[in-house]
């Protein structure tokens, strides 16, 4: 018998516990997803594959909406609607899409405008070499796909927890 054979990995209790949850899995699954499809959608636009986006805010679709969605979703599919969770995830999840559409995306065109004055004012000193970052927030069109991928999610994911919703 080969040493690879019989070999054993060991798992921690944790990490066990977090891949058996459903509900952790559905959010893991929408960001990744959300996250990926950002990355494939930049290179049908630009042509180029910019791996960095993975790990960005901003763009399309809405990784925050699609995690927040898929835990409330997925809450919803395992323990139903009455469970006292589920308002908790619900209003969790409308306050991080009202923040990306609201403050956030506001913040991020205030960054646009900065950039360009300060681009101008400054012209050829070392402060207009320093940019803000632009794309913070997301269109209602990109909270949108992440809130529906993130539904879509949590139905793949929680199948064995159907309970009467």
């Amino acid at each position: 018998m080969s040493v690879t054979a019989s070999a054993k990995v060991k798992i921690s209790p944790f990490v066990a516990t977090l891949a058996a949850n459903p509900t952790f899995v559905s959010g893991l699954c929408a960001w990744a997803a959300a996250q990926s499809m950002k990355v494939f959608l930049n290179f049908c636009v630009e042509r180029k594959w910019d791996f960095k986006i993975m790990f960005a805010s901003g763009g399309m679709p809405s990784s925050h909406s699609a995690l927040c969605t898929a835990l409330t979703s997925s809450v919803a599919i395992c323990h139903g609607v009455a469970d006292s969770l589920f308002p908790v995830c619900l209003g969790f999840s409308l306050i991080v899409m009202y923040d990306a559409i609201g403050v956030r995306r506001h913040a991020g065109m205030q960054a646009e405008v900065l950039n360009l004055i300060v681009g101008d004012l400054f012209q050829g000193h070392p402060i207009s070499q320093r940019k803000l970052k632009e794309l913070l927030g997301h269109t209602p069109s990109q909270v949108f796909a992440g809130a529906l991928l993130g539904i879509m999610v949590a139905w793949i994911c929680s199948p064995g927890c159907l309970v009467g919703i």
